[in-house]
């Protein structure tokens, strides 16, 4: 319970930050404009994302990035959640990367903020290992469930993406399942009741389920091109990091930022975004490159190590290709009566679950932040066939490749981990 309260709370504060930081590119462009705008909106997102990045690696490393791997990696006993120093590096660098414009997500901070809570009050108690696996999971799911305002996605994603590390019981089970009711009673009570990125969609005819299952299998294959790509990215970082330091998280943010002035919907974590192209959709030229850019977008702000998640940008860029999908198949069936906001809000739960691997919570995370229940089956046929063209192609879950990797840094070998769906 007081977990709940806490991630609740803290989460709520973090997602108002945030919200007030992203003003700044309106109000400095009430005051410049033209090139003098585009340079000051790039200096100061560089700025940002190295003066982060420096307080990152000089007070908790392990604060960087989304911190879910964190997570699953002390629930399995091979990581330390150091919840004082996390928590205040994870709120001030998470609100101040985000709110510079990089293209972060909050819900991986609100993840690792419940969590680091949660790793206070067990060392607190001094609960045993069981005990405090089950309190970290439960602050992971009461920090997903407040940062979309979304508490049975916060139940699933325990369940589905930390089965291997969950310690289910009676009491470890329902005290996730507390810990996320109250979490969002708390979004509820400070932020609202409202969902997060509400996308009405309409009932869709059953004969267009082909349609959504083609959907599903592009997905799948963007879904392990984006988990390669971050891994690649990282590497790459890494690797510039020790001849150079700060220069590639400089680089990135110079880009991002000269982006906020010059094509706002590139960057971002996209909450703004989705909801105006689902309004009024553009072009499907226009769609792929947005889409291509934010693709690129994503991959360079979650490399740069600084604080912040890959939900928000994935749904987004998942967004722009089920709206260019939408019209392609338009073109091509142009009395079909194709609604591109269905193919928009299926494909969110899709490119999630291709590269999260974890389908349920990628249905019901959807349904729950868009609150477009009538496409509870196209999205349900886009997740699975997803799901299943990312195993075929070989891809791996986004979250264990991240632990993975942070173990090999560590000097810690990783543990053999199954396949999802083996």
């Amino acid at each position: 319970m007081v977990v709940g309260v806490l991630a609740g709370t803290i989460g709520s504060l973090f997602h108002l930050a945030i919200d007030a930081l992203l003003h700044w590119p309106a109000q400095l462009h009430g005051l410049v404009d033209g090139p003098l705008l585009v340079l000051l909106t790039a200096l100061i997102t560089m700025s940002v994302t190295v003066g982060v990045m420096a307080l990152v690696r000089r007070a908790a490393p392990e604060a960087g990035g989304s911190g879910v791997q964190e997570v699953e990696g002390a629930m399995e006993g091979l990581r330390e959640v150091h919840g004082e120093r996390v928590l205040p590096v994870k709120f001030i660098g998470g609100a101040a990367a985000i709110g510079s414009g990089l293209v972060l997500g909050r819900e991986g901070p609100t993840i690792h903020i419940g969590a680091s809570v949660a790793a206070i009050l067990a060392a607190r108690f001094q609960l045993d290992a069981t005990k405090r696996s089950g309190l970290l999971a439960a602050g992971a799911g009461a920090g997903l469930a407040c940062a979309f305002n979304a508490p049975v996605s916060g139940v699933l994603f325990v369940i589905e993406e930390t089965r291997q590390q969950f310690p289910y019981r009676s009491d470890t089970y329902m005290a996730v399942i507390i810990a996320a009711v109250l979490a969002t009673v708390m979004t509820q009570w400070i932020g609202g009741t409202a969902p997060d990125l509400s996308l009405p969609a309409p009932k869709t005819p059953l004969t267009m389920l082909p349609l959504f299952v083609l959907l599903g299998c592009l997905l799948g294959g963007l879904g392990v091109v984006l988990n390669a790509g971050i891994l690649k990215a990282l590497a790459f970082a890494a690797a510039v990091q020790k001849k150079a330091p700060y220069l590639y998280p400089a680089a990135v943010g110079f880009v991002v930022g000269a982006l906020l002035s010059l094509f706002p919907a590139t960057v971002t974590g996209g909450e703004a975004v989705l909801p105006a192209l689902v309004r009024e959709p553009p072009g499907v030229l226009v769609l792929l490159a947005l889409a291509t850019v934010r693709f690129c977008t994503s991959i360079g702000s979650y490399s740069t190590g600084v604080p912040g998640g890959i939900f928000a940008p994935i749904l987004s860029l998942a967004g722009c290709v089920g709206l260019a999908f939408a019209g392609l198949a338009g073109m091509v069936a142009p009395h079909a009566g194709i609604i591109p906001a269905t193919f928009a809000v299926a494909a969110m739960g899709g490119l999630f679950t291709a590269s999260v691997r974890s389908p349920m919570v990628g249905v019901v995370l959807t349904l729950e932040l868009t609150g477009a229940f009538e496409v509870a089956m196209p999205l349900l046929a886009t997740c699975l066939s997803a799901n299943l063209a990312a195993q075929w192609l070989g891809g791996k879950p986004i979250y264990h490749q991240l632990l993975d990797r942070t173990l090999i840094l560590a000097g810690i070998e990783p543990p053999a981990k199954p396949a999802k769906g083996e």
